[in-house]
C-alpha cells in the first residue's frame, strides 16, 4: 500500500467516525501528493472559517500517516478545489494591495496566513522592481506579510 492510499483510508476512516460521507480522489501532480474530497452536502463544515478546519483535517492524516509510515511524503488535503480558489483570491488581494502600496508608497499589511500560502505571496513580489514582501516578526503559526516599497 503506498503512502497515498494508506492516507487515503485515513482520511476516510476519519471522516467516516465524524459521520461524513465523502468520495476521496487521490492525484499525484506537480503540487505533490494531493486527497482531492468531494462532498456535496458537507463541504463548508470540513472547509471552516478560512479554510482553517480543511488545515486541521491535514494536520492530522499527516500526523497519523507519519506513525505508521515513518518519512513519508508530506500529503495536501483538498476539498472540491477550495485550496487553488483561496490561493487565487489571495493572489489577487495581494497584487490589489502591492498596487496601492505602487500608487501611494506606504506599505500594506495582510491578514495573518501560514506558511504555505505566505510562500505563495512572496513567490507574487519575488521579481518586483517596485513592491517587496516581507515576514512579519511574530511566534504564533500565521504571520502578516508587510507589502512595502524596494529601496
Amino acid at each position: 500500500m503506498t503512502p497515498l492510499d494508506h492516507a487515503s483510508q485515513i482520511l476516510d476512516t476519519m471522516l467516516g467516525y465524524l459521520g461524513f460521507t465523502v468520495k476521496i480522489d487521490q492525484d499525484e501532480g506537480p503540487e505533490g501528493l494531493v486527497l482531492m474530497i468531494h462532498s456535496e452536502d458537507d463541504s463548508q463544515r470540513l472547509i471552516g472559517k478560512r479554510g482553517s478546519t480543511l488545515e486541521d483535517i491535514q494536520y492530522l492524516v499527516n500526523r497519523v500517516l507519519q506513525r505508521h509510515i515513518p518519512n513519508s511524503p508530506r500529503i495536501r488535503v483538498d476539498i472540491d478545489h477550495y485550496r487553488s480558489m483561496r490561493e487565487d483570491q489571495m493572489v489577487e488581494h495581494a497584487r490589489e494591495q502591492g498596487e496601492r502600496v505602487r500608487a501611494t508608497g506606504r506599505p500594506e499589511v495582510l491578514p495573518p496566513m501560514n506558511s504555505y500560502y505566505r510562500r505563495i505571496i512572496h513567490n507574487v513580489f519575488v521579481n518586483d522592481a517596485e513592491v517587496q514582501s516581507v515576514s512579519l516578526d511574530g511566534q504564533a503559526r500565521f504571520k502578516r506579510i508587510q507589502l512595502k516599497r524596494r529601496k
